[in-house]
């Protein structure tokens, strides 16, 4: 691996992740290891960070799972939401099994080349649009004098063709904009849900709700309770399986909320 050739990969993958709104830091050092792009996407309810590391390899050398951990341990430390792995070759199938059920990008060398065009054509996109907007005041520019009425009505119209044309040009950049798919919700929400104390709120809330519906079949307060308890256990766990996707996660993190909304629940039930 050429250090040079690296060092461009990372510059070129920091200046798309730019273009897409992160704040971008360059060999992002922490307390034992040494990041390529470090990532801070602002949003509504809060920082989205991302870590990627790069690695320019040879077509005959895979990226294997162990570079796939290393990244999972990092963001871990740095509480990032995203890993993404970017090679100038390709994966083992390992690693895309592995990445296939984590929270892991991959970007291999034939993805790279596809994100390449993309951001190359998005920026000529930009340069175009932004030649129309010179021309644009440039001809606002030559059109500063008032012409008789006699001149208006019978002079070229050549000017406002151009005028006419560069609106249109500017629409059809703004079409494009417009044609581009919506960011999903899903990646935004999640680390928010994520949050204990929010998978408590929900399972509260949630667990209430069943119970509610149970003692408008049943009058029985003993049905109510176990209800509860049962309807609690299955939220919670069930909550943190599918955010998570970790069993370890799943059997800590999991008490932890539901032992906190059954007692939470208790205490509703003797103080209200």
């Amino acid at each position: 691996m050429r250090e040079v050739d690296k060092n461009r990969l990372v510059r070129f993958m920091a200046r798309v992740m730019e273009e897409s709104g992160f704040k971008v830091y360059q060999n992002f050092q922490t307390s034992r290891h040494i990041i390529d792009i470090y990532g801070v996407l602002p949003t509504i309810i809060g920082d989205i960070g991302v870590v990627v590391a790069c690695k320019n390899y040879d077509d005959r050398w895979e990226v294997g799972m162990d570079v796939l951990k290393e990244m999972e341990m990092v963001a871990k430390t740095l509480k990032a939401s995203k890993v993404v792995v970017v090679t100038t070759s390709y994966f083992t199938d390992s690693a895309n099994n592995y990445a296939g059920r984590r929270n892991i990008k991959l970007i291999d060398k034939d993805g790279l080349m596809v994100l390449a065009k993309r951001f190359t054509q998005h920026q000529a996109d930009l340069e175009e649009e932004e030649d129309v907007a010179e021309s644009y005041e440039d001809v606002e520019e030559e059109s500063d004098y008032e012409p008789s009425s006699a001149s208006r009505s019978s002079g070229p119209t050549v000017s406002l063709g151009f005028l006419s044309r560069g609106k249109t040009s500017l629409k059809k950049g703004s079409a494009r904009r417009s044609r581009q798919p919506a960011e999903p919700l899903w990646p935004k929400l999640r680390p928010l849900i994520k949050n204990p104390v929010v998978l408590i709120i929900i399972v509260l809330l949630l667990s209430k709700l069943i119970t509610y519906l149970v003692e408008m079949s049943s009058n029985s307060t003993a049905m109510s309770g176990l209800t509860t308890i049962i309807s609690s256990a299955i939220l919670s766990y069930g909550l943190v399986l599918f955010l998570e996707r970790d069993l370890n996660s799943t059997l800590m993190k999991g008490t932890i909320v539901f032992f906190v909304a059954l007692l939470v629940n208790v205490l509703l039930i003797l103080y209200f």
